[in-house]
């Protein structure tokens, strides 16, 4: 199987990592228009429109940063798929009732459809381990928190005062306790298809 090749316009997922606000304001003044368009069509307003948006952009930074996420397709169908599922999912929300996504022109295997789909399932992941993890108790999320940021667990375990073996063993009890919050959840095995 050959590796697909990097789209030109990875130079707008690669400006939103770096935090490139020449980028950002592009990817506003290409891209928005037809988003806000489609959603002030589709029941919305500009307004609405602009929580899209602002949500798909961050979306796309944290799996460009988190995912290193390599663009194969064009910006503007893969940013327009993304806003219009989100958009979908909100009307779906509101009016408590099933809405099918017409991917007119797209296939299956087209790239902008698979890329789109692989980032609402990653989304959906984060949103799914935020939850659980606001479910733990405090001395496990500090000791989380402290870990996801410092990477050495002696200095963890000094940060929050305690010994190294404590700290090591509680991280394990943690993970264990947030793993089996995750797996529980009926969530999670719709996000394992």
């Amino acid at each position: 199987m050959s590796q697909k090749k990097i789209h030109e316009d990875q130079k707008y997922v690669d400006g939103l990592v770096n935090n490139n606000s020449f980028i950002i304001q592009a990817i506003y003044d290409k891209f928005a228009p037809k988003v806000i368009n489609y959603i002030k069509q589709n029941s919305g307003d500009a307004d609405s429109a602009q929580d899209i948006i602002q949500d798909t952009i961050l979306t796309i930074y944290n799996q460009g940063s988190q995912k290193n996420l390599q663009l194969t397709c064009p910006f503007d169908a893969y940013f327009f798929l993304l806003c219009k599922r989100k958009w979908l999912n909100v009307l779906k929300k509101r009016d408590n009732k099933e809405v099918t996504i017409n991917e007119e022109v797209l296939s299956k295997d087209d790239d902008a459809y698979q890329l789109s789909f692989e980032t609402s399932v990653f989304e959906n992941k984060q949103i799914l381990f935020n939850q659980m993890f606001q479910k733990l108790g405090d001395a496990c999320k500090d000791l989380l928190k402290a870990t996801f940021k410092i990477k050495s667990m002696e200095e963890v375990a000094l940060s929050l005062n305690v010994s190294y073996a404590y700290a090591r063993k509680k991280k394990s009890l943690c993970i264990g306790q947030l793993s089996k919050l995750v797996k529980e959840s009926p969530t999670f095995n719709q996000l394992n298809y």
